[in-house]
């Protein structure tokens, strides 16, 4: 029977973030219930209380990663008629969003985004997401017709996913450094104002 109640929740929660620090650290086949009940300050057989498996531990971590991330790209499409000079800005706050969202729980990224067996089908799944939010905005009017969506989505998934193991998570950048930086590449480019009058 598991356990109920303010203690039983305390404990399950203290296991689940101690299980996601040691699958970040040493991975999902190095990492022992042992080690996690050890370093949670309870017993094996405690474990056994919340979860049937260290399986299930990661299985749960996953899930939450998945959860968390759908949620946050479902809610950050553009609805129709904002003002165009303010696109940049709201992609900028959504893109913040997002990095913030993978910097907050550092382990749970890195379980995610990275070293879990699903990880490459998560980045999948927020490719398709990034580009059906881009494809409506596109519809508005807020992107080039002749844009790609889904190549810019594989693009920006493939940045974000660059930026946030080289960057993010080891604190060398912000979210709202790394968000303003993807923002001023993809709707801004890198070609100078010069070479740009030169073009003309």
């Amino acid at each position: 029977m598991r356990k109920k109640g303010a203690n039983g929740q305390e404990s399950r929660a203290k296991l689940l973030t101690v299980a996601a620090n040691e699958f970040a650290r040493s991975g999902y086949h190095q990492t022992k219930i042992s080690t996690i009940v050890s370093r949670a300050g309870l017993t094996q057989p405690s474990f056994y209380l919340y979860f049937d498996s260290k399986e299930a531990v990661f299985k749960e971590l996953m899930g939450v990663f998945r959860t968390r991330l759908k949620e946050l790209i479902t809610d950050s499409r553009l609805e129709a008629g904002i003002t165009r000079g303010t696109v940049p800005a709201r992609i900028h706050a959504v893109l913040t969003n997002l990095f913030s969202l993978l910097a907050r729980d550092p382990d749970l990224t890195r379980i995610g985004f990275f070293i879990g067996p699903e990880a490459v089908e998560v980045k999948q799944e927020l490719a398709r997401m990034i580009e059906q939010n881009l494809r409506a905005e596109k519809d508005n009017g807020y992107f080039r017709p002749d844009a790609d969506m889904a190549m810019v989505a594989e693009c920006l998934v493939g940045a974000i996913e660059r930026l946030t193991l080289r960057q993010l998570l080891s604190g060398k950048s912000t979210p709202e450094d790394l968000a303003r930086q993807v923002v001023d590449l993809y709707m801004f480019g890198i070609a100078s104002e010069k070479n740009n009058e030169n073009a003309v």
